[in-house]
Formats: structure tokens, sequence, C-alpha cells
């Protein structure tokens, strides 16, 4: 059989930008011409459906029918937000084991991190890293009834497949022998259900089926989350049945949940063998709906037919309202290239990273770092859901925030810090995951001031700012209480931390100029949501911002921290993510940075970086500074720049590398940066600013909204 090249799977990763038009998009057009289509199996082109709450990833036949096979390209997982698991904790590990005692700042800061000395220590900070870890809740492909052997990889042929994202459905299309097989799929807009419909003549003779099988938890740092090989460690049992459904719960340790399956027409239930339970058809026509729950369902999701319909008309909004951007009036060869990254962009993120928790890098498709979420991307996830005006798929993740609020106060004291300290690796529950370098990030602090900011400007309103008045004011206090005073240079100064650009060590880093510029951001826009309040402004957060340390440079160029003074010449500081771009980018200028120094710093990195050494963020951040330097041709080539951490799949998917196929923050911050290239940000006059004006990108958009 057939087998598409790795290569043609990989969009070009080239491009240019514009001018702006008033024509009003045709956006069925626009979305319907970059949905995408596979002709072939292969391991990195499954495509996924959800409703950010619950994903479901389909291979080639529209199911998951080969999971082993995709386990090592896109996986085919089926996850949803309150599906987790922990093993036993038969040792009676506790957080306080992980933590280890350091002085940064004159007195003893405990912080949870990996401990590499054998002992108890060691395997506490082991366990607590890998659990809680989130489930894959059931494979769900279709199965050979007659023959002895399953249907395999090479028995696929002829595979016409199409995800339709006006709809939200994938209709897939194939061979299976000499026979034809269709396939349609949908996910349920409000249940974690997934719907479909077959038709084959397979199916009447008793050739074909519809299986559900079952696995347990791996507990593996980055995988599909399924060991198939301790059928005894968990439990698939019936819990009730009829002519037309099945109801299953499944126990693994101290989690359970419920699978319920429900079809229309004569079907049989078979048990192939612990675990995996088929439904065999007694029609050429099958259709069902399985939705996974934590209780077994108060009333049943209904028909496929109806679910699909739901979907249908929940897509049809999504893409009706909310930013667009065509690009199709541009004659760069590059501009189709960018427009389907955009749109599938969108689709993934409102799928993957619009949940009631923040989302995981790999978002519902598999566990990546166990498959718990990192607060510092979450900016990069889900800042352009405001920037498109598409503020409800943010707000579903800030009540996670209000919920982790005395975890993250309760850390913030352990340490001496005032406020709240905001952890970066963590899971519904809020704890700490110890990591040596998580837990000395900082820059996701300011990040849930900003999101607020951004949903605020959208709709500003008295309610607003008094129901998340707290959170801005805890976060802020902490960012006030982390800067020290250096009475030597009577200045504040960051310190103690391992920046965004992690190859810096926290013993010896000082002002690194991202969390500079973001420190001095967030408190000013602290002090605006108090003056809005009627409150008045806190003298302290004014003295530290006024009295920041200006970002330190060295020849005109800016340094990647200020104890970094060979930065330029050492291959430690040119590597891993350009941060200092992230100063001025994603954050306004300010009084602590020369423009004129940062521009010679983007031309130095241009020209200078180990670019095969970056993630799929730092794309989108480059494109965001080049914007503000008014250099739209750079800020157009970043997005584009043909490196493998800039590839983009034919489902969307953002490709790190063998170990992250899927890395969500690359597609939200492509999306930022084009929010922020079309609308601009607060005081550009420019249309388009983030465009060149040579002609040839004439780029059109509507409701989007600057950036400050």
């Amino acid at each position: 059989m057939k087998k598409t090249c790795f290569l043609a799977l990989l969009a070009p990763a080239l491009l240019c930008a514009c001018g702006g038009h008033s024509a009003k998009i045709d956006r069925r057009a626009l979305v319907e011409r970059n949905s995408p289509e596979v002709t072939a199996v292969h391991k990195l082109s499954s495509l996924s459906l959800g409703n950010g709450n619950f994903a479901f990833t389909v291979d080639a036949t529209g199911l998951q029918t080969f999971p082993e096979y995709y386990s090592t390209g896109v996986p085919l997982g089926t996850q949803s937000q309150w599906g987790w698991h922990s093993f036993p904790n038969v040792n009676g590990y506790e957080p306080r084991e992980a933590l280890r005692d350091y002085d940064f700042r004159g007195w003893k800061e405990p912080y949870s991190v990996q401990i590499r000395d054998a002992g108890r220590g060691r395997d506490a900070a082991n366990y607590l890293r890998a659990n809680p870890h989130r489930l894959h809740l059931g494979s769900i492909g279709l199965e050979a009834l007659q023959e002895q052997k399953p249907i395999a990889v090479e028995d696929v042929d002829r595979v016409r497949q199409r995800l339709d994202l006006w709809s939200g459905c994938v209709n897939s299309f194939f061979y299976l022998g000499g026979d034809s097989v269709a396939v349609r799929t949908a996910v349920h807009p409000n249940r974690d259900a997934v719907a479909a419909r077959l038709a084959s003549p397979l199916l009447g003779r008793g050739k074909l089926g519809v299986s559900l099988r079952f696995a347990y938890p791996t507990g593996a740092h980055t995988d599909d989350g399924c060991d198939r090989s301790v059928p005894q460690k968990h439990k698939t049992e019936v819990a009730a049945e009829s002519d037309t459904s099945l109801l299953l719960r499944r126990t693994l340790d101290s989690a359970s949940y419920y699978v319920s399956l429900t079809w229309s027409g004569r079907a049989k239930v078979l048990v192939r063998e612990p675990h995996c339970y088929v439904v065999a058809p007694e029609g050429d026509d099958f259709s069902f709906v399985c939705e996974f729950s934590l209780a077994p369902p108060a009333q049943p999701v209904g028909a496929a037919a109806d679910a699909m319909a739901a979907a249908a008309r929940r897509w049809q909004s999504f893409w009706s309202t909310g930013g667009a951007v065509d690009f199709s009036r541009c004659t760069d060869p590059r501009a189709p290239e960018l427009e389907r990254r955009v749109v599938l962009s969108q689709y993934l993120l409102a799928i993957q990273s619009a949940g009631v928790y923040p989302p995981q890098e790999t978002g519902l498709t598999y566990n990546s770092w166990f498959g718990k979420f990192h607060l510092e991307m979450h900016w990069w996830h889900a800042a352009h859901f405001p920037l498109w005006k598409r503020d409800s798929l943010l707000a579903r993740s800030l009540g996670w925030y209000e919920q982790a609020l005395p975890v993250a106060k309760a850390i913030a004291e352990r340490q001496g810090f005032e406020g709240v300290r905001w952890m970066k690796m963590t899971d519904p529950s809020g704890e700490e995951a110890p990591s040596s370098v998580g837990s000395f990030l900082i820059w996701q602090q300011p990040h849930i001031i900003y999101l607020l900011e951004l949903l605020y400007r959208n709709n500003p309103s008295p309610e607003f700012i008094e129901r998340y008045a707290s959170l801005v004011e805890q976060t802020a206090a902490f960012i006030a209480s982390f800067a020290t005073r250096d009475e030597a240079g009577k200045r504040y100064v960051l310190k103690g931390i391992i920046p965004a650009q992690e190859t810096l060590r926290a013993s010896e880093t000082l002002n690194p100029p991202l969390e500079l510029s973001y420190w001095h951001f967030a408190l000013q826009v602290a002090q605006r949501w108090r003056e809005r309040a009627g409150l008045p402004r806190n003298p302290r957060w004014d003295e530290v911002a006024d009295n920041l340390a200006p970002l330190a440079a060295k020849d005109g160029l800016y340094l990647a921290a200020e104890d970094a003074v060979d930065t330029y010449a050492n291959v430690r500081f040119t590597s891993d993510h350009p941060a200092v771009l992230g100063a001025v980018g994603m954050l306004p200028m300010s009084r602590l940075i020369r423009k004129d120094y940062m521009e010679n710093t983007l031309n130095w990195i241009w020209d200078g970086w180990n670019w095969d050494k970056t993630w799929g963020w730092d794309f989108p951040m480059v494109a965001m500074n080049a914007a503000r330097m008014g250099n739209p041709e750079k800020a157009v080539a970043a997005l584009l720049m043909d490196k493998r951490t800039n590839t983009y799949l034919i489902g969307g998917n953002n490709y790190q590398d063998d170990r992250l196929r899927v890395y969500l923050p690359g597609n939200g911050g492509l999306l930022a940066a084009v929010a922020m290239m079309c609308a601009g940000w607060d005081g550009s006059a420019i249309p388009n600013p983030g465009f060149p004006k040579d002609g040839a990108w004439n780029v059109a958009w509507e409701n989007l909204a600057p950036m400050p």
C-alpha cells in the first residue's frame, strides 16, 4: 500500500506580509479551502475532533483502528479535563519530601525539585512528578469479525479523508480489500461524546464491527498513556445493557469512570478479550454515540445524527463570529501557507486549549510532562482568544486560578513572599510538581494579569473588575515582593530565577530582560485595576516599577541577563528561546528599553542565533518584536522560517521533534502574532503594521483586538 511520504505531510515553511482590504470576508470559503485532506495512512496525518474539554483523534479510518501504529506519530488520544489517575501511593510520599532549601536573598526558600541523590527524597519527587497523570479514556476502532487476524494498516487502501472544518466532522472513505467503507465522525459540542456513522457492505455481511478497547496508564513522561500489557491491573465491567446500549464501568486503582455506548438498529455485543468489547451490526449502515463520563449519564446524548447536527451548529457559529484573517488577495506565493496555518490553529486551539483548566502543551491528544499543564505556556495557548474576540474560550479556565489561589498563596508564604506564586507545572489540584527547572521559573506570574486585562479591554465592566480583583491584587503583591532592593545600586533587581531562556542558572542569573519588562508591565496594569475599582494606587508597586533595573546591554546589544556578559560569544546564551526579544513584542515598550538597542539585538539574533535549538513559540515571539520594531519583512519571515520546530503538519499541529509531535503553544503564538500584525497595538497608527507595504500582502481581517 502506498504511504504518503513524510515531507509531503509537512506543509512548506515559508512566507512574507500586507496592507488591508475593506471587502467583507467570505468566512465559509476561507474555512473550507483550508480543510485538511488525507490520502493515505500515515502516523503524522491523524485528525482531531473536540470541544475544548474533550478531544478524540482519529486515524485514516475515521476512528482509532490503529493506535499502536500512530503512537509514535500524532497519537489517537481520547482525553478529557476530568480524566486523571494516580498510581497508589503505597509509600506515603508527601510534597514536603521533594523540598530543598535555597538561599538567594538571605533567607531559606524551599523549592520543590527533582532530587538526584538516591533515597526516599528522590523517590518521592519522582512519584509526585508523575502523579496524577492524564488518562487515555479508551480507543474506538474498526474490528474484523470473521477473520482471525485483526485489520492491518496495509489493508486500508484508496483513502480519501477530509476534516470538514465548517461542520466539525471528519469524513473518511477507503477500501478494505475490495469493499468500500465510509465513516463520518464528530464530537458533541457540550458532552464528552463521539458520534459516528458507518456505511459498508462489510457490516451487513458480518465481517466488520466497532470495538471499544481500554488500557492501563503508563505514567510515562511523554506517550499515549496506554499500557496494554497489564490487564490484571484494571477492570472493565458491564454496568447495564440493552438491545441498543452498553454501559461500561472502568476502574483503575482509586479512579473510575463510565463509558456509555448507544446505537441504532440491530447489533450484537461480543467480548473479544479482557477490556475489549465489540459491537457487531446486522445491516450495511450503523450509527452510534459513545460518551465518557465520571458518573453514568443522567440523560442520553441522543442519536448520532443529532450530535452531528449540534456539532455543525457550534462550528458554523464559531467560524461566523470572532476574528477572521483572509490572505486570498495577497500575491506573495507564501500567503496560502500562512492562511492555512492560521485557520487550522484556530480550530486546534478551540478543541484542545479552551477547557476548564489551563492546557497541557500537547492538548488533549497525548501526554507530555505526564499530562500536566504548564502555566508559563498559558499565555501562548490562550492570549489569542480575546485578541480574536473569542473571550469565552479563555474565560473557561479562569475558575481554576480562583480554585488554586490557596495553594499558590501557600507556595509564596513558604518561600517568604507576599501574595501568590503560581506554580509552573501542575494539575487540577494546583499542587506543584517537582522540577529542577520549572520551580525556578517566574515569567508565568504576570500571565493571569495580562490575560484578565485582555478580557477586560474587550468588555469593560465594574462586575468583571470585582470578580477578578483578588487574582490581580494577590499576583501583583507577589511580583512586587519578589523584586529585591539592591541598596548599592538603589534599584530593584530580579534574581534567584531561571528565566524563560532556560539555559541560564538560578544561582547566577540577574535581571533577565523578558522578566524585567513583564514585571514593569504587570505592576502598571495592576495599578489600573485598583483605580478602576475606586482604590488608591499602591505606593509599593509604584516604587518597584519606577526603580526596576533597566535591561542590561553591552556594545549596543541587550544581554540574556545582566550577569551574562559574554552573551554573544557563548552558545549557551544563543540557544533555546531568544527571550530577550519577548521584552518588546508580546509586551509594549517601556522606560526600561532603548529602541535602538532592541533593533540591534533583533538584527544580531536574526543572523547569529542557533535557530536549530528553538521552540515553536519562539518564531511568533520574534515576529511580534519585529513588528514593534517597524520591520514587517522580518515579522512575516519569522512566522515562516524554514526550521523543524516551525513545521505545521497536515492537520495543523506545530511539530517539534520525535517527542513533541504536537506543540500547541506554537499555534497559539502564531495567532497572537497575526492578530497583532493586523490590528496593531496601543498607539500604532499604520494599517496592518506587521505586514510589508510592497503590494504583495493585501491582508483582509475582521474583528481583531489590538495588543496593549
